[in-house]
């Protein structure tokens, strides 16, 4: 071995470069006794990336290049982190290893997996997405077992996927957490940082030996950081199996950058160093630009290619320059280095080597169980969350109360008659197990909201008697609900923002009444656009006219008419009057609703398929600061949980921020900081859901009242 390593070293080379070598000889000539690392090496999966270009087009500014030029690799057991300023294409570069860009964006170079062009397939890779999808009213360990059941395979039992999230859940620290509710808008539960170990909870499931993480340590504080980090870099030699990882990472601290075994560090899309982490340091001094004495050297690397913050830098002896002549002479540096040599010649050597193909995995669970598992979940989630279906029931009765009590016994003459979208992407599940098991878990509580208020506006006014008329009464109700959140589905699965979503399905419903053919008559509409095709694909036709129907055919009424017949017909009233279509039955129409039910969830089906790979639009929230100086005395805040009863968040805070001052917040994860800046904000957001709710409510009931009397006038006229 002496004489291996004698004649690998190079004598006219600096201590850097023999790094470089050592280490790669180390890794193609293995010795006899490291037989099992051998194995895991073969076993796992070797990625690489020659000359890696990546450009985006736009038709205001054209062509942009965001990678140029990059070449690297990731091997079997070691942890590569992608490092530099923000906007460098650290998201990009991860986004493109893992097969996951966008079909606007363009891409040259090569990349391979075990020295082949084969794709990556599910249960071969996993990613962790920077943002945190997850459901508010599960619990942890609820989140955990429901994705395990959906990713893992179908011949493991039960008491195996669950002792496969519970080892999982304990990995990434939240055992104490494990019976909390995730939280959310208006639901206290757990703080930014749990919510992320969670994320990544539940993408390792299944064990990978490729894996993506973006920003795994976004949210957490440094000690959290550093917990979640050392797991994830000891997932590299677990279970037997050498596990390739990579992740881009904005600013470790000192204890996490010790924890990275390759670094790849990026300015504006270029590389500035690539190799070992531990060498990096030396690299920065050789160049000129030493990390100073007790300075995190991640800090010091950012702070030196970061040109968001044109600054002067300081190199050695030479005095101070600009970030952007700091970063050319790094570049050239590293252009000119052996470690660039070495990182291309890596890179060929891997290409050459025997490699076992890739199996082609695709998602463990069948169809039938994702179906099953999705219907619970959204069974679960649809009973615990109270403004999903709850409020609306006591909405509705309130609304059929008031229906009924103003038109209660309204009687039986014809001319006193009047009459509501985190895991496809990364392949747990499929999109139409999605839809079905979404449709079935909301079947139960949609008939509920239809039966009971319904019956409610259905009896009170006395409308018509026997009970087969109000079984299509509701079952009118039951579809037109049903489209309306298929139509909300729609709606959501195109417009990115939760506002936008809300007024652009207010606006389609609102226009779809006005042509519905109630507060004008079909005849009366115009008939370019309005009546072709607004009123005909207007579901509230049908709804109308199966409605009316119902209620007239085969009736007859009084006619009150001077110098008409004595009694009038249901289906003159329906023909004449409310001129509805009568070359079918009632149950044309409601068979009419089902089929615009079955068409809206498929087109909802091709729109997820359709939109597979786009990434959701990142929301900005920005708040005001106060214009006036803060102070809190003895600041309490305790929360309500019908399980566990009153829980203490915050106790006996006092303290002030001054005006023109910067307050810091601090502690670990879950410890009060959010809750904190919340209570200083004056942030209700449970306030703020139901006052925005009454707003609505009044909006809606001005627009009812002004629907009325635009009927009424159209009446008169």
């Amino acid at each position: 071995m002496a004489s291996l390593i004698h004649s690998t070293l190079q004598p006219n080379t600096t201590p850097e470069t023999n790094t470089a070598i050592l280490e790669m000889e180390t890794i193609n000539r293995l010795p006899s006794k490291n037989k099992v690392v051998r194995t895991q090496l073969e076993d796992g999966v070797f990625l690489t990336w020659q000359d890696l270009c990546v450009t985006v087009s736009n038709k205001k500014s054209g062509t942009k290049s965001i990678l140029q030029g990059l070449s690297g690799y990731a091997r079997p057991g070691e942890l590569l982190a992608i490092m530099g300023p923000s906007g460098c294409g650290k998201s990009t570069l991860l986004d493109a290893l893992a097969g996951r860009l966008g079909s606007n964006i363009g891409q040259r170079g090569e990349i391979l997996v075990n020295g082949r062009k084969q794709a990556l397939a599910y249960g071969t890779s996993a990613y962790v997405t920077q943002d945190d999808t997850l459901m508010m009213t599960l619990t942890v360990r609820e989140a955990v077992y429901y994705s395990a059941q959906l990713q893992l395979s179908d011949s493991m039992s039960k008491s195996e996927k669950k002792e496969r999230a519970e080892t999982t859940i304990k990995e990434m620290g939240l055992q104490d957490a494990v019976d909390t509710r995730i939280g959310g808008w208006g639901v206290k539960g757990l703080s930014g940082g749990q919510k992320r170990r969670v994320s990544i909870c539940i993408e390792i499931l299944t064990r990978p030996k490729l894996l993506f993480l973006d920003e795994p340590t976004s949210g957490l504080d440094s000690a959290a950081s550093y917990y979640v980090m050392s797991r994830i870099a000891g997932l590299g030699q677990r279970d037997g199996i050498g596990r390739t990882i990579i992740a881009s990472i904005h600013q470790p601290s000192s204890e996490v950058f010790q924890l990275f075994h390759n670094l790849c560090l990026l300015s504006s899309g270029r590389t500035v160093y690539f190799g070992p982490a531990s060498a990096a340091n030396e690299f920065f001094t050789l160049s000129g630009f030493p990390c100073p004495t007790q300075q995190n050297p991640s800090d010091h690397f950012l702070k030196t290619i970061n040109k968001d913050f044109q600054q002067d830098v300081e190199q050695g002896l030479a005095g101070a320059m600009s970030t952007e002549e700091a970063i050319e002479i790094l570049l050239s540096s590293y252009k000119l280095s052996e470690r660039y040599k070495q990182v291309r010649k890596q890179v060929a050597e891997i290409y050459k080597q025997d490699h076992r193909e890739l199996e082609t995995k695709r998602s463990h669970a069948s169809f039938l169980t994702q179906c099953s598992v999705l219907t619970r979940r959204s069974f679960v989630n649809m009973y615990r969350d109270l403004g999903y279906y709850w409020l609306r029931l006591a909405i509705y009765i309130t609304l059929g109360l008031g229906l009924g009590t103003v038109y209660h016994n309204i009687g039986h003459s014809y001319a006193s008659i009047q009459v509501f979208e985190r895991e496809r992407l990364n392949g747990h599940y499929g999109a139409a197990a999605f839809v079905i098991s979404n449709t079935l878990s909301a079947v139960p509580y949609l008939i509920l909201v239809s039966v009971i208020p319904g019956a409610i506006a259905y009896y009170l006014p006395e409308l018509r008697k026997g009970h087969e008329y109000f079984l299509y009464f509701a079952l009118v109700l039951f579809a037109c609900m049903m489209l309306v959140e298929s139509l909300m589905m729609i709606v959501a699965s195109i417009v990115p923002n939760y506002l936008m979503g809300i007024i652009t399905g207010a606006g389609i419903q609102g226009l779809m009444i006005l042509v519905g053919g109630f507060f004008r008559l079909p005849n009366d509409l115009p008939k370019p656009l309005w009546k072709y095709p607004l009123h005909e694909i207007a579901f509230h036709k049908y709804a109308y006219q199966g409605m009316f129907k119902n209620e007239f055919e085969g009736e007859v009424y009084p006619n009150n008419k001077a110098g008409g017949a004595p009694i009038i017909t249901g289906e003159e009233i329906l023909r004449d009057l409310w001129q509805a279509e009568m070359g079918y039955s009632k149950w044309g129409d409601l068979a009419i609703l089902l089929g615009m039910i079955a068409f809206y969830r498929l087109m909802f089906l091709g729109i997820i398929k359709a939109n597979e790979k786009v990434k959701p639009m990142i929301k900005a929230f920005i708040s005001m600061p106060p214009k006036q100086n803060t102070q809190v005395t003895d600041l309490c805040v305790t929360v309500y949980n019908r399980r566990s009863g009153t829980r203490s968040i915050l106790q006996g805070l006092s303290g002030y921020a001054p005006l023109g001052e910067l307050l810091a917040i601090m502690s670990p994860s879950s410890y009060g900081k959010s809750t904190l800046l919340d209570a200083l904000a004056g942030n209700n957001k449970v306030f703020f859901f139901f006052f925005f709710f009454f707003f609505f409510f009044l909006i809606l009931i001005y627009a009812t009242i002004v629907g009325f009397f635009f009927f009424f006038f159209f009446l008169i006229i």
